[in-house]
């Protein structure tokens, strides 16, 4: 099986890339083509892709995982043009109507998969909904004191957290307006934004942070940036907000609920899919009135955010661990070569 990432940069779909492909390595045979990745991944190399024309050993034909339009057509081109014993799959995270190429795209996959149902609605193919695994391993609750909000290094008694890049489609701005209204009344509570910033939504990120400083807050709302690891900072919050106005599939939420943090999170994406009622709350889409008071709730309730999160814990372990998406996916895989 050849999971192709022909992304350089950081993106969901790589970032589903890292973590899934080494527990399906457990399973099948796999390995990833293209740049970005880290190198403890099964990886195959340009040189090698002459190999694809060949009929692999065991199988009557390699599978191609494709997670974007540019490998679709790469895999169309390899199994048409080439003749590569290959069969296609193709995984849409999209939550809007295709444009008529990446129709035409998908309608000659040899399967298809949707990460949500919502996702799935777009689709005029069948189609089967897989939706993300989290490793619940990598993600896991407070075991020490590097754990605990006190080793943050940040003031107040209970943190709260926006991960993911700054942009306005992940609605940072919303955050950022939450917390200037709130933490002058709650002030055992720091907010802290983490992610990267591209050069094009500089502007943004410096205008939030001007309207952080004029409000006096600079000191409990704090931009961390990138940091080298971002799994202790889950387990140092005690709630995380996912505020997106448009959203593919969003692993920061089963992020957080695995580490047993309790979030908040907007309607975008799969977040409604995957929060259920005891494990956070899901508020409309860039509605930053509802947001804020889904907030509040527990900010004045630090204990709630303590509960939710344990459940949260067990809702993720649950229904969301990695091991289940990898089975269903090679279920999927199976099913074609059993075609053959």
């Amino acid at each position: 099986m050849v999971a192709p990432n022909f992304k350089r940069r950081l993106s969901g779909v790589t970032s589903t890339i890292v973590q899934l492909i080494p527990e399906q390595a457990q399973s099948i045979g796999i390995a990833t083509l293209g740049p970005g990745l880290p190198p403890h991944l099964p990886k195959a190399s340009w040189r090698q892709v002459p190999a694809l024309l060949r009929r692999p050993a065991r199988r009557p034909f390699r599978i191609w995982h494709a997670r974007r339009n540019v490998e679709m057509l790469a895999g169309l081109l390899l199994k048409y043009g080439l003749r590569a014993p290959l069969r296609l799959v193709f995984t849409s995270a999209a939550q809007r109507p295709h444009k008529p190429f990446t129709r035409w795209l998908i309608r000659r996959m040899d399967a298809v998969v949707a990460t949500s149902g919502r996702s799935g609605s777009f689709l005029k193919v069948k189609h089967r909904v897989i939706m993300h695994g989290i490793d619940t391993e990598r993600f896991f609750p407070p075991r020490e004191g590097e754990d605990e909000w006190t080793a943050s290094g940040l003031p107040g008694r209970y943190g709260i957290g926006c991960f993911g890049r700054i942009r306005h489609q992940k609605g940072t701005d919303l955050f950022v307006n939450a917390m200037i209204a709130l933490l002058p009344r709650y002030p055992d509570w720091t907010a802290i934004v983490l992610g990267r910033v591209t050069p094009e939504h500089r502007g943004f990120a410096d205008s939030l942070r001007q309207r952080i400083k004029e409000a006096g807050l600079q000191h409990r709302i704090v931009f961390l940036g990138e940091v080298p690891d971002i799994k202790p900072w889950y387990r140092r919050i005690s709630l995380c907000v996912a505020p997106s106005r448009n959203e593919g599939f969003g692993l920061t939420p089963l992020e957080a609920m695995a580490s047993a943090t309790a979030v908040v999170a907007s309607d975008a994406g799969a977040y409604a899919e995957m929060i259920e009622k005891g494990v956070g709350k899901v508020v409309p889409a860039g509605n930053g009135a509802a947001l804020e008071r889904a907030i509040e709730s527990y900010m004045k309730d630090p204990a709630l955010a303590l509960s939710e999160g344990g459940v949260a814990r067990a809702h993720v372990t649950a229904n969301f661990a990695l091991e289940r998406e990898a089975a269903a996916l090679r279920e999927v895989y199976e099913e074609l070569w059993s075609r053959s």
